[in-house]
């Protein structure tokens, strides 16, 4: 009977500490952005459950593209008014 109060805690115990961990995720994948010659990346930022990354192209007004951070695709773009 010792032997099972023993063993119900331990894993009671290790069914807590795994749980109370969160969520273990991947790295992000590597991406490849097609960004065309002379485009420069300016700044990256996590932007809620995105990246926001800042470029600028030659010739080219600033944008902000979106990743998503699981598949590392562009989910988005935003071109701030000049």
């Amino acid at each position: 009977m010792g032997v099972m109060i023993v063993a119900g805690t331990v894993t009671l115990v290790a069914l807590i500490v795994q749980r109370a961990g969160g969520a273990v995720t991947g790295a992000m994948p590597a991406v490849a952005l097609d960004l065309p010659a002379g485009t420069r990346i300016l700044s990256v930022s996590g932007a809620g459950d995105r990246f926001a990354v800042l470029v600028e192209g030659a010739g080219e007004e600033r944008r902000i593209l979106l990743l998503n951070p699981r598949s590392g695709r562009v989910v988005g773009e935003v071109r701030p008014r000049p």
